[in-house]
């Protein structure tokens, strides 16, 4: 690496140390607190699959450019360089890490490794180490936001071509579309994700509490939070940002997916509206007795799965549990759960990623723990985690039936 570009490295890595991060960097006790939180390391005990172990890596940096013994005499610790080898070490640190945060609630100091692991993907991004795939899907999701309109006309025709299928699980009142466009002065703007999956549950949900709400052009996942590009995160988010205020309405309502929910709700300033996800709008309607759903319809045992973004990250546990008490009276509670639950080794992008190997090895912890609440079903509330628990049935032959909660609420609803 030339001295010209370990120098850029140098100065980015100083734009995140602010007070919070120097305090992450400088108070670690090597308590081991964090070790057994990881699912990772639970899986495969090695110690570069630690928590500390990651974070140690940004450490090492940390001693040699921005401490006085790593600048003066580096020898006399342990530090790294800013070099290939060391951004090697960064990389595989951060896309080991799903950022679930489980090891922060563990941390007697509350040292957050997501966090600290947003420094190694800083410095990727600048020495354009990163993974490819998830820069090229945040630039393709920056640049809809830009051109959104040149396919207006075929997402129209794409979204009336559902509404049978809306109409099968809720039908609308004559004349009503089944799934609004473009609705001034909507109550609820649904963003949904690619596909109909997505669109098709909700649309029924929202028209069964006779909500006033409208469909939104873009899809919410945002790929450049796993990615750590700051920059395009916002830029993804200010597609729907602006497109709610366009509209005008009350609130945002995010489809089942926790990053996205979480972006959209913390990482984004305030807004002239209100952010929610879709399990906490469905929870709502049920409790107001805008929409019924019939327990029946459900058969067997079921259990849920909490998403580390939606639930320990988002504080949104409470919820789904109350919907799924509407559903059934067969429930059976995952242990650990809530803020305690076990990562379903999906996230931090790993899913784009691919990685398949890895992410069945990583998470044995997780599918132990499917397997031993001897539940036929499990439900979940976030696409990411759906998919990755739909694999970790497939490939540990766990014979359980994987469930979104809204599809399970959209498929119970009395009509």
């Amino acid at each position: 690496m030339d001295p010209q570009m370990s120098e850029k490295l140098k100065e980015l890595f100083e734009t995140k140390l602010n007070r919070s991060m120097r305090l992450y960097l400088d108070t670690c006790a090597r308590c081991g607190a964090c070790v057994e939180a990881c699912h990772v390391y639970q899986s495969m005990p090695e110690t570069k699959y630690t928590p500390v172990g990651r974070a140690e890596i940004i450490r090492k940096l940390f001693k040699r450019y921005f401490k006085l013994q790593g600048k003066i005499a580096p020898w006399l610790g342990e530090t790294i360089d800013l070099d290939d080898i060391g951004l090697d070490k960064a990389y595989e640190a951060a896309f080991s890490c799903t950022g679930c945060r489980r090891c922060v609630t563990y941390c007697p100091f509350g040292i957050d490794t997501q966090q600290v692991m947003g420094i190694a993907k800083l410095l990727l991004i600048g020495a354009e180490k990163q993974p490819q795939i998830l820069s090229m899907l945040s630039d393709m999701s920056v640049a809809k936001g830009e051109t959104w309109e040149t396919s207006r006309q075929d997402y129209q025709e794409a979204v009336a071509n559902l509404a049978p299928e809306v109409e099968a699980l809720y039908p609308v009142q004559p004349g009503k579309p089944a799934i609004p466009l473009d609705v001034q002065g909507a109550n609820v703007l649904y963003v949904g994700l690619s596909g109909k999956h997505s669109i098709v549950p909700a649309a029924a949900i929202l028209n069964a509490a006779k909500e006033n709400w409208t469909l939104s052009y873009f899809e919410a996942v945002n790929f450049a939070a796993w990615l750590g590009d700051t920059n395009k995160q916002n830029a993804i988010a200010k597609r729907i940002i602006d497109e709610a205020t366009r509209l005008g309405v009350r609130e945002v309502a995010i489809v089942e997916c926790g990053t996205a929910t979480r972006v959209m709700k913390f990482m984004t300033g305030s807004h002239p509206f209100k952010v929610v996800s879709i399990v906490e709008l469905i929870a709502r309607y049920l409790k107001e007795g805008r929409i019924k759903v019939d327990s029946s319809r459900f058969k067997g045992s079921l259990t849920y799965h909490d998403p580390c973004q939606l639930a320990r990250n988002g504080g949104v546990m409470e919820e789904p549990r109350y919907i799924i008490s509407k559903l059934t009276d067969n429930f059976i509670e995952l242990t650990p759960n809530r803020e305690e639950n076990w990562c379903c080794g999906g996230g931090g992008g790993f899913i784009s990623l691919g990685e398949h190997e890895f992410r069945m090895k990583s998470s044995k912890v997780k599918a132990d723990q499917m397997k031993a609440s001897h539940a036929e079903s499990i439900c979940t509330a976030c696409e990411n985690c759906h998919t990755q628990l739909t694999e970790l049935n497939e490939h540990y032959e766990l014979g359980m039936k994987v469930e979104s909660l809204t599809n399970l609420v959209a498929h119970a609803l009395v009509r």
